[in-house]
Formats: structure tokens, C-alpha cells, sequence
């Protein structure tokens, strides 16, 4: 019966290879955004952790000072641990941003106190800085908290709209494969006729469309996979190439994670290639006659 209907999807078709590019393309931009998203989150998790009751007390004045500004920091509640950076603690902080040698030895450097807050602990960075205005002390209290929140919601806003750019690729290609679909029903609707008139069923007509659209949308979803892949990959090689300071960038990992996408997106491609083909065939043979 198969070798009958041949003709009818024969193996080479123009539209076909255009759609296949089609698929193809939404199908590595999907799976890089859903890459770079999962990145992002991973990176902000990290920076969280690291953070998580971190806080860092800035002293403008002389290095009494700076003892005086520790001894209350020291007996606040709710601080776990302070101490005083010297010279070599804020020139590595300072490196990232100027170098290993670009900071000279004359620069006068900030008097800098790093404080933990105690598990549980909130409002450290509150009461800190209420005691050290009342020591009259030219101070400023940075909480990581606050910032470290800052990051987490604008991880959040760009994983949303990772997810939205995902949404609206994959609604571009079921309305891009049904319109194919329709172009490849039409362009055989005399045979299609036919076989309707004569018996077949709708199912095993639009069949021949579900395993063809399948295949092409597993295959165009895979090479697409692989195309995200390999951007991938080549960013994950430049980055550890280079040497610049991306400590604060998502880092692509490559991970299990990241797998799992990259092998899903043919699995979801060859799905939603299959439906929209099943959906458009049987509407377009329901008003046939």
C-alpha cells in the first residue's frame, strides 16, 4: 500500500527543505535560550550562596578608627564573625577591575571590616548601622542581602523571558508547520480526494503526514540541538581561553542539565511537528465532500 502511495509524499519536496531550515533555526534558538537560561539560574544560585549573610562595613577615618568600628561590629547581635581587612585582603578584591600590578603602593586604600550575620539572624545591616552612627563614626554598611535579592529577581525576570522567547519559537513553528502542511495537502488534494472518496480513512491519510512531519521535525530539531551545542561549546571555550574577569557572567557548563535540553528539543520538535500536521490534515479532510 505504501509503495502505492509514494507519490503522493514523494521523498523530495522544495517546501519541505524550507521548513526544515525553518524548524531548524527555532529549534537551535530554543534550545540556546533554554541553555543560557538555565545558566543564568545556576550562576544567580551561586552568587546567593555566596552572599547569604555576608556584609561588608566601609570606615572612612584612620586606623583607630577602623579598631573602634570593629570592637562594634564585634558585639552587635546577630553578628557571627567580623574582622579587619589589611592591605593585601582589598588588593585582591581590587584586582579583578585593575590588575595584579596595576594598583600602586601609594594608593591610599579603604578601611574595610567583613562581618557574617549568624544563621536565622535579619536586620544585622540595620542595627549596624544605627550603631555605628551613634560612635559618630563615618561609616557605610553594605548587606549582601540586599543586592544579592536584586540579582535573584532580575534572574527571575530574565529566565521569564527566556521562557517567553521559547513560548513564542515554538508557537512560530506549529503555525510555520501547519501553513506547510496545508501547502503539501493542497498541492496533492487531487489524490487526497481520491483516496477520501474511495474509502481510506482520514486517519491513515493524515498518518502518512504524522510519520513524514515526525521525521522531519526530529531531524531538523536534532541538527539544531547540535548547532546550540556547539555555540555553546565555542563560548565555553573562548570564555576559558581568554582572561578576562567573567566570574559575575552565566557560565555555560555543558551539564547533565544542559543535556537533558539539547536531547528533548528533536523529542518536542518531531511532537509538535507530528500534532500540528495530525490537527491540520484531519480539519482540511473534514470539509472535504
Amino acid at each position: 500500500m505504501s509503495r502505492h502511495l509514494a507519490p503522493l509524499l514523494p521523498r523530495e519536496d522544495a517546501r519541505e527543505a524550507a521548513l526544515f531550515f525553518v524548524v531548524c533555526a527555532l529549534c537551535f534558538l530554543a534550545a540556546f535560550s533554554g541553555l543560557v537560561s538555565r545558566a543564568a539560574y545556576a550562576a544567580a544560585g551561586a552568587w546567593t550562596s555566596e552572599v547569604t549573610g555576608q556584609l561588608t562595613i566601609r570606615v572612612r577615618g584612620s586606623d583607630a578608627d577602623t579598631a573602634r568600628a570593629l570592637a562594634i561590629v564585634q558585639a552587635t547581635p546577630g553578628v557571627a564573625a567580623a574582622r579587619a581587612l589589611d592591605r593585601a585582603d582589598a588588593e585582591e578584591l581590587l584586582q579583578p577591575w585593575l590588575g595584579a600590578g596595576g594598583i600602586p603602593a601609594d594608593l591610599p586604600l579603604p578601611h574595610l571590616i567583613a562581618a557574617e550575620a549568624a544563621p536565622g539572624a535579619t536586620g544585622v545591616g540595620d542595627r549596624l548601622t544605627a550603631a555605628l552612627q551613634r560612635a559618630e563614626l563615618k561609616t557605610t554598611v553594605d548587606d549582601h542581602v540586599v543586592w544579592s535579592a536584586d540579582a535573584r529577581r532580575a534572574t527571575d525576570t530574565i529566565g521569564l523571558i527566556a521562557l517567553s522567547a521559547v513560548a513564542l519559537l515554538g508557537a512560530t513553528g506549529i503555525a510555520v508547520i501547519a501553513f506547510a502542511t496545508h501547502a503539501t495537502l493542497l498541492a496533492r488534494r487531487d489524490i487526497v480526494e481520491l483516496l477520501h472518496l474511495t474509502g481510506a480513512k482520514d486517519s491513515f491519510i493524515a498518518g502518512l503526514f504524522e510519520r513524514r512531519f515526525l521525521m522531519l521535525g526530529v531531524q531538523a530539531g536534532a541538527l539544531g540541538a547540535l548547532f546550540a551545542f556547539g555555540a555553546a561549546a565555542f563560548i565555553l571555550f573562548a570564555v576559558r581561553q581568554g582572561d578576562a574577569q567573567t566570574w559575575l557572567l552565566p557560565q555555560l557548563s555543558l551539564s547533565l542539565a544542559d543535556g537533558l535540553i539539547l536531547g528533548l528539543s528533536p523529542l518536542i520538535a518531531g511532537a509538535v511537528s507530528m500534532l500540528a500536521a495530525k490537527v491540520t490534515v484531519m480539519r482540511s479532510l473534514s470539509d472535504m465532500v
